[in-house]
């Protein structure tokens, strides 16, 4: 039997795991960060919390006899990202990642790249927006710092304590959100601006095409750089990855 550890996040680590678990000779577990109130149901063992840094995971992995160590984190869990490759290396345990691909401007996007979500703040500039917060609820609290804008809030958890800010208006709902749904949200509230990070894939593309329809500014947080390790782009690619891995070194023909 081969322990297979996931650090989960994204939809891709779910069903990663549940691809991985219909093997009989692997046993899967996936961990959660904790950072959502209430999951999704996974399907397969759940692990949920952190593990004192890379020094902890990398005792974990070694106490669990973890025989592979797969990092399905959000592209912007950096600091995860990180101690997972450092925990790794401790371990002497293999690891890959499942890392999507970001998002690319087309002809239409208005597009203004930024390093960080306080410079994402600062880009909406001193005069008075109509602004859709796309980035979730953890640094929702950096836009305080430019109150003089008018913000419409989604995240899939409550934004507690909610914003120190004269108007802002909070939508609980959890992806994916296609085009025309977004389009229309945009136009019932008159944004014109859009803060998203780069997350990639499908589900939450339909506010960039939106934007894109209606001439909207999108502020995008760029991306932050992880590890240098094995990756794959999709969950079919990696799966691969994992099944050759464990392939007898006759079968490999090597």
């Amino acid at each position: 039997m081969k322990n297979i550890l996931i650090l989960g996040g994204t939809t891709e680590a779910r069903q990663l795991a549940g691809k991985l678990a219909r093997r009989e000779d692997f046993s899967v577990t996936l961990s959660l960060a904790g950072r959502t109130e209430n999951p999704i149901a996974q399907g397969v063992p759940v692990r949920a919390g952190g593990f004192g840094g890379a020094d902890g995971l990398a005792a974990y992995l070694g106490q669990e006899h973890i025989h592979l160590l797969i990092d399905a984190t959000h592209p912007y869990a950096a600091r995860i990202s990180v101690n997972a490759a450092e925990a790794a290396r401790q371990a002497g345990v293999p690891i890959i990642a499942l890392r999507r691909p970001g998002w690319e401007p087309v002809a239409g996007d208005r597009w203004t790249l930024v390093d960080s979500v306080v410079e994402a703040a600062q880009a909406l500039g001193t005069a008075p927006r109509r602004v859709f917060l796309a980035i979730g609820r953890q640094e929702a609290g950096v836009f305080e710092a430019a109150p003089q804008h008018r913000y419409l809030i989604r995240s899939v958890d409550p934004v507690e304590p909610e914003l120190a800010v004269p108007d802002a208006a909070y939508l609980l709902a959890r992806g994916p959100f296609p085009e025309a749904d977004e389009r229309a949200l945009l136009e019932k509230y008159g944004i014109d601006a859009v803060v998203s990070k780069n997350s990639g894939g499908d589900a939450t593309y339909g506010k960039i095409a939106a934007a894109r329809a209606l001439g909207i500014e999108m502020i995008i947080v760029r991306r932050p750089p992880l590890p240098d390790i094995r990756s794959a782009e999709t969950v079919d690619q990696l799966a691969a990855i994992v099944d050759h891995f464990f392939e007898p070194v006759a079968e490999r023909g090597v």
